[in-house]
């Protein structure tokens, strides 16, 4: 399978993630919340090892150190300030137009996964074992966001139906990131190399902003120690891939 083919399936495959919220109609509210921690915990250390295990190390390879860990901290700095600009407006009852709010999440959610597409295909670009654990480690993510973002429409008023359609159909933008990504590195080999320490950078971001937030507010002791050893569990299965592809 070439290299366009590789990332088309991925893409498509993530994007198939956000039929998710299908399921999520099924489950009961309890159940849902236990499943949702368990996914946040793995995806949290699946990030985490993704940055350290694969995305540095291969940076490291083509850019000097001090370049690759600037772009790294650049890149945490990007994604913190497009957070403040997507969710600067979050919507508190009383305050402002649902609507207005489940629209403005579609298009943060759209650019979000752009990005990954682009990442995606930069993974790949250098190399089929990367692409695969990038794109394991984007999938883990994308669950229980997806999940979040079929919530947050729901919320603002959409119907089931319409909600899943819009949901699946921002997902079909990190296809179109990844096609991007696959042309913009064909044309320009030295693309590749500078999106890594970018990528591990967005991964960080997400695993400490977004995730590790979450399982710190479990106070019992029981899950507590359950979700910490799922966050290990994920970066472990970071690990087990890169020494399996040595």
């Amino acid at each position: 399978m070439n290299t366009l083919s590789l990332i088309l399936v991925s893409t498509l495959l993530i994007s198939l993630g956000a039929l998710v919220g299908v399921f999520t109609l099924a489950l009961k509210e309890k159940l849902l919340e236990k499943i949702l921690l368990n996914l946040v915990s793995i995806s949290a250390g699946a990030l985490m090892g993704g940055a350290f295990f694969h995305l540095l190390p291969e940076a490291l390879e083509s850019l000097s150190a001090d370049l690759s860990f600037s772009l790294t901290l650049l890149s945490f700095i990007l994604f913190f300030l497009i957070e403040k600009i997507f969710h600067w407006r979050h919507c508190h009852k009383g305050h402002c137009e649902a609507h207005t709010f489940g629209l403005m999440n579609l298009f943060g959610d759209s650019l979000h996964n752009f990005l990954d597409g682009l990442i995606i295909a930069a993974a790949f670009g250098a190399g089929k074992s990367l692409g695969i654990a990038t794109t394991l480690a984007i999938a883990l993510h994308e669950i229980p966001q997806e999940i979040g973002d079929f919530g947050v429409l729901l919320y603002s008023g959409w119907e089931k139906k319409k909600a899943l359609l819009a949901n699946f159909l921002v997902a079909l933008t990190v296809v179109l990131g990844g096609v991007l990504g696959f042309y913009l590195a064909t044309i320009s080999a030295v693309f590749i190399p500078y999106l890594m320490p970018v990528a591990a950078g967005g991964f960080l971001y997400i695993a400490s902003s977004d995730l590790l937030p979450e399982i710190r507010k479990e106070t019992n002791f029981k899950k507590s120690l359950s979700s910490f050893l799922l966050f290990l569990l994920g970066i472990a299965m970071m690990y087990g891939l890169k020494l399996a592809v040595l």
